[in-house]
């Protein structure tokens, strides 16, 4: 705007103030693209201190099925010693079968720390640590009577003061060695790639009683042949934030008819107001997916031309969007507008 307009204008401090102004443009907030870094630095997983205190899960379904009918794998992986099971399951489980199977072979086998595993388990709604607690129920008072009434000579053992177990003792103290070793080395390699991934990424945080603006993923339904409208908004807002939920993460108000979506956003999704007493916030008239995706729906066809090209013509015809101006209607081949949205040519 500024080389734009010295041609034939000047006054004072005029790049500084026109810099202003457009920085304080309502419209421009909305629409801008960032030029700059994504904001967001990375927050690596704490290491966790003992093995199967902390695990990672995930579902493979639609596979050939088994012999008994099982379709799936379910995989648990620990995060520290990267030990994982592979559990046959079927994509009909009920949350109590998955539940009893957890118990039957994880808890099984590495029952130390199967209260943070009920507690901490990620991948799984929060009703799956609940159902397991009551197939642990008979059996969970006597567990902690028998802690109760022993005394614990270290963390990982259980025996009565006074017993000497040499080679119990050895056996503690190699797999502590192992242990710390592997998180020394989960920690040199967390270093190594945050120092990585943070030369690419740029701090930005955010106080409570901020209001900013939250990006919007637009998902076209049509293949674009020109440029896209320039006033397409890529922000919606501005929103105040109510808490700070992590380093990187922001709870916004939401007004009622995103009500649906979750109200915690990560930083890169956030760009700050900024504001002047001449702006007049209304209601965006788009509708957002539960993923913060909007399809842009044709809804008129206003012209019709020919592109000629070297060796053939195509036909285009300028699109009217849902949402958009007539000065944002763009150019699409007629081919594929036909195809894909025959109700425009009726």
């Amino acid at each position: 705007m500024y080389h734009t307009l010295r041609e034939h204008y000047w006054w004072p401090f005029m790049k500084k103030e026109i810099a202003e102004y457009v920085r304080k443009c309502l419209i421009c907030q909305h629409v801008k693209a960032e030029r700059q870094k994504p904001s967001g630095l990375l927050q690596p997983f704490p290491i966790p201190e003992w093995k199967w205190e902390h695990l990672t899960m995930d579902f493979m379904f639609n596979l050939p099925r088994t012999r008994n009918n099982h379709d799936g794998v379910w995989v648990i992986v620990d995060r520290l010693t990267k030990s994982a099971h592979f559990l046959p399951v079927r994509a009909n489980y009920t949350l109590n079968k998955l539940a009893k199977l957890f118990i039957d072979e994880i808890v099984r086998l590495h029952g130390c720390q199967f209260l943070s595993l009920l507690i901490e388990i990620h991948g799984l709604p929060p009703d799956f640590g609940q159902s397991c607690m009551k197939l642990l129920e008979p059996s969970y008072s006597s567990v902690l009577l028998f802690i109760l009434r022993q005394t614990c000579r270290t963390p990982f053992y259980w025996d009565e003061v006074g017993e000497n177990r040499l080679e119990v003792a050895d056996d503690i103290e190699r797999t502590k060695e192992q242990v710390k070793l592997i998180r020394e080395r989960l920690k040199t390699a967390q270093d190594r790639q945050k120092s990585y991934a943070d030369n690419k990424r740029r701090d930005l945080q955010f106080e409570v009683g901020d209001w900013v603006f939250l990006k919007l993923l637009p998902w076209k339904g049509i293949v674009r042949f020109g440029r896209r409208g320039k006033l397409s908004p890529r922000y919606i807002g501005p929103y105040e934030n109510v808490e700070c939920v992590g380093p990187v993460a922001y709870r916004l108000a939401l007004p009622p008819d995103l009500s649906r979506l979750h109200d915690v956003f990560h930083v890169s999704m956030l760009r700050k107001y900024i504001p002047d007493p001449s702006h007049v916030l209304e209601e965006q008239p788009i509708e957002l997916q539960e993923d913060l995706t909007y399809v842009e729906q044709p809804v008129q066809i206003l012209d019709r031309k020919m592109q000629v090209l070297r060796s053939r013509e195509i036909p285009l015809v300028k699109v009217l969007c849902r949402s958009h101006t007539v000065e944002e209607a763009t150019w699409e081949p007629e081919d594929q507008m036909r195809e894909q949205y025959p109700y425009l040519f009726e």
